[in-house]
C-alpha cells in the first residue's frame, strides 16, 4: 500500500487537483475516484464537486499557461517557487550533538515497541471476520470504514488491563 492511501482522507487530497478539474471540464456535481490497492482491493470514494477550489484551479491554470506562452517564470498568488532539492553528497558525523543523541536514543528505545505495534496491529486485521463491521473485545475496538479500512480505538480501555 503506499504511504498516501493509509487513509481514504490521504488519497482524496492526492487526486483532488485532478478530480475537481476534470469535474469542470465535465460540468458534472462529483466524482468517483476509484483505487485498487497492492493487496486488489477496491476502495471507492465519491468527491463532490467544490466551486471555489474549482475556480482557483482553473485561474491558476491559466495564469501558468500564460507564463508558458509568454515565456515568463511563474509566479503564481506572490508565492516563491519550491527550492530545488540539494544533492546529498557528504557525511555528517552528529556525535557532538546532544539533540541527535536524545532522539537516537528515544529512537533505538522505542523502535522494538514500534515493531510490536504494526505487527499485532496486521495480526488484529486479520482477525476481524470480512462481514463485521465492528469488533470488540478487551479494551480495543475494530471499526471497518465504507472502503473496507480497519480502524482501531482505545475507546474502552481504561476498563480493560494491560498485560
Amino acid at each position: 500500500m503506499l504511504a498516501w492511501m493509509s487513509s481514504e482522507e490521504g488519497a482524496a487530497e492526492k487526486h483532488m487537483a485532478q478530480l475537481q478539474h476534470n469535474r469542470f471540464v465535465a460540468n458534472t456535481r462529483s466524482a468517483v475516484l476509484l483505487i485498487i490497492t497492492g493487496g486488489g482491493k477496491w476502495v471507492e470514494i465519491t468527491i463532490h464537486a467544490d466551486p471555489l477550489y474549482q475556480h482557483l484551479l482553473i485561474t491558476a491554470e491559466k495564469k501558468f499557461w500564460r507564463c508558458v506562452q509568454n515565456g515568463d517564470t511563474p509566479k503564481l498568488f506572490g508565492i516563491e517557487p519550491p527550492r530545488p532539492r540539494l544533492q546529498a553528497v557528504k557525511i555528517v558525523d552528529m556525535s557532538a550533538s546532544n539533540s541527535w543523541a536524545e532522539f537516537a536514543a528515544s529512537y533505538r528505545r522505542t523502535r522494538p515497541a514500534h515493531q510490536q505495534h504494526e505487527e499485532a496491529k496486521a495480526s488484529l486485521k486479520k482477525l476481524v471476520p470480512e462481514d463485521a463491521r465492528e469488533a470488540t473485545g478487551h479494551g480495543l475496538k475494530a471499526k471497518r470504514s465504507k472502503s473496507g479500512a480497519i480502524n482501531f480505538d482505545l475507546g474502552e480501555a481504561a476498563d480493560a488491563p494491560l498485560q
